[in-house]
């Protein structure tokens, strides 16, 4: 009787045991220690990089803007050169010039258009002779300020580095709209030059630059 309880014993050890195992690896690959895929990680590590990289690119855009300079003339609180960032339209550059005045003309200049480095902008008064139909007196401010010094070098005529605005300043040999720029920032910065040789101070000013300019420049 001992020897068949113990065998009936023996037997129902053995066929449990496998179900026991089975249960306890189903419960260890599914509880709650178990680790993320190596899908998963990759994934996640993939999208922060993502983030970190689209957000290096952002800060590196910001850091390359650069500023024009404008010289903004006729019917504003403050003419004179002002410096607004790249991309700015010509309302932001009447802005820096304390606005429009109540004599200037309705509509005389285009607001929305895109400000070029070392430009002019004119606004027009009301009684200012009316521009040709269709033309932006702030774009055409260059070609008339030429025209009206067509007489200027080679035929005996200076110009006045203290009076003179961009557009007659690029009528001299070797100055651009940049260099312009720099002539007039650093007359807004330092006041009226006091001699000819002041050129030389100027940022980009080299010793074949000044001598094309000296005799072709007055105080």
């Amino acid at each position: 009787m001992v020897l068949c309880i113990a065998v009936a014993a023996f037997l129902a050890a053995w066929w449990l045991t496998p179900v026991a195992g089975g249960s306890a690896g189903t419960l260890g690959s599914g509880g709650a220690g178990a680790s993320p895929s190596p899908g998963v990680a990759t994934s996640v590590a993939h999208t922060g990089a993502a983030v970190e990289s689209d957000a290096g690119a952002a800060g590196a855009a910001r850091g390359l803007s650069r500023s024009l300079f404008v010289h903004v003339s006729g019917a504003v609180a403050k003419p004179g050169l002002v410096e607004i960032p790249d991309g700015a339209r010509v309302f932001d550059a009447i802005a820096q010039a304390g606005g429009v005045t109540a004599e200037a003309r309705e509509g005389g200049v285009n607001l929305a258009r895109f400000v070029v480095d070392g430009e002019q902008i004119l606004v027009p008064r009301a009684d200012d002779p009316a521009a040709a139909p269709g033309a932006d007196p702030a774009s055409s401010a260059s070609g008339s300020s030429a025209a009206s010094n067509a007489a200027l070098p080679g035929v005996g005529g200076k110009v006045n580095l203290n009076t003179a605005t961009a557009a007659e300043l690029e009528t001299l040999p070797r100055v651009g709209p940049s260099m312009s720029a720099k002539i007039l920032a650093w007359r807004a910065e330092n006041g009226a030059f006091s001699s000819i040789e002041d050129l030389n101070d100027v940022d980009g000013v080299g010793d074949k630059t000044f001598e094309s300019l000296k005799d072709l420049v007055t105080l």
